[in-house]
């Protein structure tokens, strides 16, 4: 697969954050967070740019080349178990985002993004956290609501640098 030069900083920064994430998911804040959570919500803001940007194929093409690159370095570096259940949520949760976002994309400009990452984190939640860590005796249950509460709000405060790109940067999609 060819990626477009103007999709190497999206796909960097997208392998940075699920590694990140999925080593950070690990260190537990206490019985409703994981340091995992107040990183891996800002994907949503890199595959939702690229998408209003460069279109629904790019977004998909920073998603399967993050995803790659992302899984192989966590499987490398975090748990293998953690490393396999956020490829299969990172995967199925954005590329939920990348079809719901580019379905919504003329609609007002925050629907988009807010409605497609707010969905798509509940997939991305309920697949990583049961796969990961069901019936580890870990407080994964609490961790997932703890896990999608920091991500509804970071979607929340990502329409900010998300409207002040749109605001200094024109779509080279429709």
């Amino acid at each position: 697969m060819k990626v477009d030069s103007r999709l190497i900083l999206p796909v960097i920064v997208m392998a940075v954050l699920i590694l990140a994430s999925n080593i950070l998911v690990s260190i537990p804040i206490n019985d409703w967070f994981t340091w995992g959570a107040f990183t891996f919500p800002f994907a949503y803001l890199v595959t939702d740019l690229t998408n209003r940007y460069y279109g629904a194929n790019s977004a998909r093409i920073v998603v399967l080349v993050g995803f790659a690159v992302g899984v192989v370095a966590s499987y490398v570096l975090a748990d293998a178990r953690i490393a396999l259940a956020s490829g299969t949520a990172f995967f199925v949760a954005q590329m939920m985002d990348v079809s719901i976002f580019d379905k919504l994309r003329s609609a007002k400009w925050w629907k988009a993004p807010l409605i497609s990452s707010t969905l798509s984190s509940i997939v991305d939640t309920v697949l990583f956290f049961s796969l990961a860590f069901a019936a580890t005796g870990l407080p994964w249950l609490q961790w997932a609501a703890g896990d999608l509460a920091v991500k509804w709000f970071v979607v929340l405060v990502a329409l900010i640098p998300y409207k002040a790109f749109m605001a200094h940067h024109k779509p080279a999609t429709a």
